[in-house]
């Protein structure tokens, strides 16, 4: 296997320490370099910051988000199925559009959802 030489700056201090962390996994510092290179390579992304792992948790923000339309999904309030993307751009710019709730409301008593449907079953 060939291989190839890279230079590259960076602070005395920073290469310290990651020459120490990797000494202390039992690694060197090419090793872990190398790794960094070929996961970049598979991925075709970097990871800056936060562990990936953390990344994954929700913000409070996105959770409240899920949490409403989860509610909103369950009262009707959604839109119904369509055939093809244009008919969904005409209810979006309908003044009058109808949600699930409106166009079925034998599914949905008093903001509940009736347990013998669903709101994918519209026609």
């Amino acid at each position: 296997m060939k291989t190839a030489i890279i230079t590259l700056k960076i602070e005395e201090k920073l290469k310290k320490n990651a020459q120490k962390v990797a000494t202390d996994l039992g690694l060197s510092l090419s090793m872990v370099i190398k790794g960094l290179l070929s996961q970049f390579v598979v991925d075709k992304k970097v990871v800056f910051g936060d562990k990936e792992e953390e990344n994954l948790t929700p913000s409070k923000y996105l959770i409240e988000a899920m949490e409403e339309a989860k509610k909103n999904r369950e009262e009707g309030w959604v839109s119904p199925l369509f055939d093809n993307a244009e008919d969904s751009f005409v209810w979006l710019d309908d003044p009058n559009r109808k949600y699930v709730r409106d166009l079925h409301p034998e599914l949905y008593q008093t903001g509940k959802k009736s347990a013998k449907k669903n709101s994918r079953s519209i026609s």
